[in-house]
């Protein structure tokens, strides 16, 4: 009987020590917030690659215009138009990864710099969180001023 006593106490003391380490652990966690969106539209080059893909979706969409109108066939016409669509898509894509590494960069560096463990999409964010959109579109503005 008292073998067993000890046996939960000991298992009501490790829970007891776990669930404290685990406290301390989440306790130093340091938590930034960040707006992808605004950051994004105000990425130095967001201007230019914005007309880039305008252009490359103008093409695509005259394209397929031109491939369609030789079709009689729907089914191939809605082919094409996928096809065209897609494309365009990834050559959006493309463009814009250049934007979405200088922007990882940044956050990186800011979080560094402030002693940040997680940074988290403001939006899914109740409450709480260090922002540092701020921080992170002077990082851009200071990398792209030269």
């Amino acid at each position: 009987m008292v073998s067993n006593k000890k046996m939960v106490l000991l298992a009501v003391l490790a829970a007891f020590i776990l669930t404290m380490v685990a406290g301390v652990a989440l306790a130093e966690e340091k938590i930034g917030v960040i707006e992808p969106q605004k950051v994004l539209f105000q990425h130095p080059k967001m201007t230019q690659v914005q007309k880039q893909v305008q252009a490359v979706v103008q093409k695509k969409q005259d394209e397929a215009k031109a491939a369609i109108d030789k079709e009689s066939d729907n089914k191939k016409k809605a082919e094409i138009y996928q096809t065209k669509r897609n494309e365009a898509a990834t050559e959006e894509q493309k463009l814009m990864a250049p934007l979405f590494k200088d922007i990882d960069l940044a956050i990186r560096s800011i979080a560094k710099a402030k002693g940040l463990t997680i940074v988290l999409d403001k939006a899914q964010v109740f409450m709480g969180g260090l922002d540092i959109t701020d921080d992170v579109i002077q990082e851009l503005k200071k990398k792209f001023s030269n």
